[in-house]
């Protein structure tokens, strides 16, 4: 017998590693049943800088998750992120034809939304519409079946490079693989590790990746502003090569096991061990300069966040505050250091609402899983693999999605 629920694979192309996660979708829920994940090798600053040895990298993080569920992949929803995303606000104004609005009117205002000229080298991947306006009055959700003659759409436009896509595309389909939907990445981490109060009281999701750190602020259920920093933890693992002079692997473990993104909380007299980049000898270096090393990073991101958010006008709308995820949120100490510079509270972001692996419930796969929630509510985006436009059909169940998932 065939299996009665729906298979969902989700690529996430990342700086330091390529991670391929198997979910099935129930009435009941995600449930993950094969993760595999290979380190990026020709990955810089989330951006595709060696296409083959990328398409070698997806492949054996593909082999992985297939052998652990006997399924053979052959679509995928596919992250996508980097300095090259831009996101930017429009609204769009259509008379309504009849009396009622109908799912028609709600279509074509978020038409005239997207009816703006972008660059000819830049691809729109998300219209989220963010509010309507039925004859001036504002603040509404669901237009549908209300009376008026005029229907405004305010909604949130996000773009990315052709290039980028092009190349993220390439990657997968040389392993045979058919890119379903590319999905940004912190939109995916949200869905993953935010909760729907966090959302609508107005929270910031920080997914600090290995090249690059992601921002999404959400307000009243929906995403408002999108940004990308070009510092991650393979920063920081640079920093600590340099500052104490030791190769790149033993910076990264030495991260991993010993580092601390606070100096306050290491004794004075805590030491460690490494190796001499120049001569292969083991020194004994103080865990405090590595922790002050590290600090300093840090604290350069978060102040980088901190204007960010700032310029944007949202810092007095964040009041449930501040979720740290990706792989770098887990080193010690960072969440304190983020509190203390952005000034409000903070945790770190594991995935919930699934079920199935436990290995995935860690911040690490934040994104991975969020693609496979993100499908399961029919959230996905009007990107396929030749860039074609769904059916106006399927774009009036996802407008119900959108309204269900996003308010």
């Amino acid at each position: 017998m065939g299996r009665k629920n729906r298979t969902v694979a989700s690529i996430d192309i990342g700086t330091s590693k390529i991670s391929v996660i198997i979910g099935e979708i129930s009435r009941e829920g995600v449930d993950i049943i094969g993760v595999g994940s290979y380190p990026s090798l020709g990955i810089k600053k989330g951006q595709i800088i060696n296409m083959d040895s990328t398409v070698d990298s997806i492949k054996t993080a593909l082999e992985e998750a297939e052998a652990m569920t006997g399924i053979d992949i052959s679509t995928a929803v596919v992250g996508i992120a980097g300095g090259h995303i831009k996101g930017f606000k429009n609204n769009g104004v259509v008379a309504v034809k009849g009396k009622e609005i109908k799912n028609s009117d709600i279509v074509s205002a978020i038409d005239a939304a997207k009816a703006i000229v972008i660059p000819i080298d830049r691809e729109v991947i998300h219209i989220i519409p963010q509010e309507f306006l039925v004859d001036d009055h504002g603040g509404i959700k669901d237009p549908l079946g209300m009376s008026g003659v005029r229907l405004e759409a305010r909604a949130y436009i996000i773009t990315s490079a052709i290039s980028s896509v092009q190349n993220i595309v390439k990657c997968v389909n040389k392993n045979g693989i058919k890119v379903q939907e590319l999905i940004l990445k912190p939109l995916a981490s949200a869905e993953s590790v935010l909760t729907e109060d966090e959302k609508e009281l107005g929270s910031v999701l920080i997914d600090i990746g290995g090249g690059t750190t992601d921002i999404a602020i959400f307000i009243k259920g929906t995403v408002r502003h999108c940004a990308s920093i070009p510092i991650g933890g393979d920063h920081i693992t640079s920093d600590i090569a340099i500052g104490i002079r030791t190769p790149i692997s033993e910076a990264e473990e030495i991260k991993k096991k010993n580092g601390n993104a606070s100096s306050l909380e290491i004794p004075d007299d805590a030491i460690l061990e490494t190796t001499n980049i120049g001569n292969k000898k083991k020194q004994v270096i103080s865990q405090m300069t590595v922790a002050r090393i590290i600090e300093a990073r840090v604290d350069e991101t978060f102040e980088l966040i901190k204007k960010e958010i700032t310029e944007a006008g949202y810092m007095d709308f964040l009041p449930a505050g501040v979720i740290l995820t990706g792989g770098t949120s887990l080193l010690k100490g960072i969440a304190k250091e983020a509190q203390d510079i952005l000034e409000m509270p903070v945790r770190i972001g594991s995935p919930i609402n699934i079920e199935g692996i436990n290995e995935v419930k860690n911040p690490v796969y934040a994104a991975g899983t969020g693609m496979i929630q993100f499908a399961s509510k029919g959230n996905i985006n009007r990107f396929n693999k030749k860039g074609e436009k769904r059916s106006l059909l399927n774009l009036f169940q996802r407008i119900k999605d959108w309204f269900s998932e996003a308010f």
